[in-house]
């Protein structure tokens, strides 16, 4: 039996302006990304929908209250769909980190699928968590809707996993804020029918 689910990236959030590296900060969503939420919200309110999942991250969990609401559904948390743990460099701009450790930044850009964050993850450790949640959830379910509200790091290691993807390409996978993916499938066989790159506000 074949399950739809809708994996989905939080909106914007309170400081995406700076482009920090936010990893395992809990930061909420800004304005913007409320009214992002809400405009996928509305897209996403004739879908049927059995369950909705998130990280237990707060810019995650609001995010999937948000998308929850029109189908009277209480959003799960689950912690292993939180975001790369980037250790020193949580919380740091691109430009901070190229000041603070030129090799390492420049090591990062060259092996991102290998790369291990100071203190933190590297990209098999977020796969080797995101990936067995994702099949709980799936098996929670089977052939039935459900929505995982996650982060740009999680939802591309979690595509890459489910199609076969090299680790070295999940910049390719777009996830900008808000971004709507839908996966069919069961087990080790998944086919990607959307991959949305982000919702604006309003539209």
């Amino acid at each position: 039996m074949q399950t739809r689910v809708y994996l989905i990236r939080h909106g914007a959030v309170v400081g995406a302006e700076t482009r920090r590296f936010i990893g395992h900060l809990d930061v909420p969503l800004s304005p913007l990304g409320e009214a992002q939420m809400g405009a996928l919200a509305r897209r996403l309110s004739v879908v049927e929908l059995e369950a909705v999942y998130s990280s237990d991250l707060q810019r995650t969990r609001r995010s999937a209250e948000i998308l929850a609401g029109p189908h009277g559904l209480a959003p799960i948390a689950v912690p292993d769909l939180r975001e790369f743990d980037m250790g020193r460099w949580d919380g740091l701009t691109a430009d901070q980190i190229r000041a603070l450790d030129p090799a390492g930044f420049a090591d990062w850009m060259a092996r991102v699928g290998e790369f291990q964050f100071p203190e933190g993850e590297n990209l098999s450790r977020v796969v080797d968590r995101a990936w067995p949640a994702f099949e709980r959830i799936v098996r929670a379910h089977p052939g039935r809707p459900v929505m995982i509200v996650a982060h740009g790091g999680t939802n591309r290691a979690i595509l890459c996993r489910a199609l076969g993807v090299a680790l070295e390409r999940i910049l390719a996978l777009g996830q900008d804020y808000a971004a709507l993916s839908m996966l069919e499938g069961a087990g080790e066989r998944w086919t990607l029918r959307l991959l949305d790159r982000g919702e604006p506000a309003g539209r």
